[in-house]
């Protein structure tokens, strides 16, 4: 049935409440019905594929949520994802061209294909460790035990912090990461503890920095110091960068990892093909990136008046897009609700798209391929305890709290 445009108003915010956090795609599939629909805050939604992707394309539309009418003043306070105090040097993902191209260059280039999969053995090494810690052991928190200590200690040992500091980004991590959702998903109190955390973490990096400067080392900080330097760019565009690769180069596999586990424990017959197969990960996860991707929606501005579905979004107007929404668009995907890894079409929105492509993604898939692949063939008989399990309240980074899983025991390598 065809929503009114009032209805179609207030569904966005029905998202953004915790509530949903479990399953929100109900409430995609009713926004779908309008291509793009205008929420009573003023922001405009975009939920399916085709009008997604062209917007991702779309020079006419901006990341910078400086430049937005109704956000400018309120982001200008939160320090997303920078230390409080200085929102004129935000992240790379929340810049235009030239100025992100810039930036997102230097990155790629210590990003390297060859470092990434050079990780993968190392990868292999921690998750049968983490496992092993839980041998004698009948339940397992997958984000406790796996999906958090992973990452975390994998951009940790690629950047160059050290392991003993790892669990202070814990607490900084997950605050920031709330930040990504849009501003009125955040409480007051919510915002000042962001701004303490960046202001936190942008202290611990600064000392990082300087340590680098008498020292270099064989890591990836060492590699974005120089190169920064090489590039003219000062050490608060360091600063930023490495405090964005900390938090979203965890948090979001973090979710990948949780999100790929929980899915397969409902799909048990998937769960076997994978024992049986293991070179089926590949596919599982990509799958798994357009069925329950990590990255929700994102955010972004106009720049001008912009036609598109019958629609014109106006000027400065807030826009957000149901990225997940799009992957299960049933005009772009053959039976979208069903999770099949082995569709012959899947090109999925899970990593973005056009020049805010996800920079992590080659490594999300090495870290997640490797810890599903091992789950599959060492846990005997996984089960849930709680199904949904209980959920993180970040809308747009989302995925479990908790997934305890109750097992007969762990397979010995």
């Amino acid at each position: 049935m065809t929503q009114t445009a009032t209805e179609q108003g207030k569904v966005f915010a029905r998202i953004l409440d915790p509530a949903s956090r479990a399953n929100p795609y109900p409430l995609y599939a009713r926004l779908r019905e309008t291509p793009i629909s205008r929420q009573d805050d003023g922001t405009y939604v975009v939920s399916t594929y085709q009008e997604i992707a062209a917007l991702l394309h779309d020079p006419r539309i901006s990341s910078d949520e400086r430049k937005s009418s109704k956000e400018a003043g309120a982001l200008a306070a939160s320090g997303k994802l920078t230390p409080a105090g200085q929102p004129s040097n935000p992240p790379f993902i929340f810049l235009d061209p030239p100025e992100h191209d810039r930036l997102r260059r230097l990155v790629i280039q210590q990003f390297t294909p060859e470092r990434v999969e050079g990780m993968r053995e190392h990868v292999v090494e921690l998750v049968n460790h983490l496992l092993d810690a839980k041998k004698n052991s009948q339940q397992i928190d997958i984000v406790d035990d796996l999906a958090y200590p992973l990452p975390v200690t994998v951009i940790c040992d690629m950047l160059g912090v050290p392991r003993e500091d790892e669990p202070r980004f814990h607490k900084w991590a997950t605050l920031l990461a709330r930040s990504l959702d849009p501003a009125q998903g955040i409480s007051e109190a919510e915002l000042k503890q962001t701004i303490q955390a960046a202001t936190e973490i942008g202290e611990y990096m600064n000392g990082l920095i300087e340590a680098r400067q008498k020292e270099p080392r064989d890591d990836m900080l060492s590699g974005l110091l120089a190169s920064y330097r090489q590039a003219g760019r000062g050490e608060r565009d360091l600063l930023v960068t490495m405090t964005l690769l900390l938090v979203a180069g965890h948090e979001t596999t973090v979710n990948l990892i949780t999100n790929g586990t929980l899915t397969l424990l409902r799909h048990p017959e998937v769960l076997e093909q994978l024992r049986r197969e293991p070179d089926l990960v590949i596919r599982v996860v990509e799958e798994l990136l357009r069925f329950d991707p990590p990255v929700q929606f994102r955010t972004r501005t106009t720049l001008t008046d912009i036609p598109i579905a019958g629609v014109t979004i106006p000027k400065g107007a807030a826009v957000a897009l149901l990225l997940a929404s799009g992957s299960r668009d049933p005009r772009r995907f053959t039976d979208p609700e069903r999770f099949d890894p082995r569709r012959s079409d899947n090109e999925h929105l899970g990593f973005g798209g056009a020049i805010h492509y996800c920079v992590g993604a080659p490594l999300a898939r090495v870290e997640t391929q490797v810890a599903l692949s091992i789950l599959a063939q060492r846990l005997l008989n996984p089960r849930m305890e709680v199904d949904p399990p209980p959920y993180r309240e970040n809308a747009s980074l989302r995925g479990p709290e908790h997934l305890l899983i109750r097992i007969d025991g762990i397979r010995d390598i």
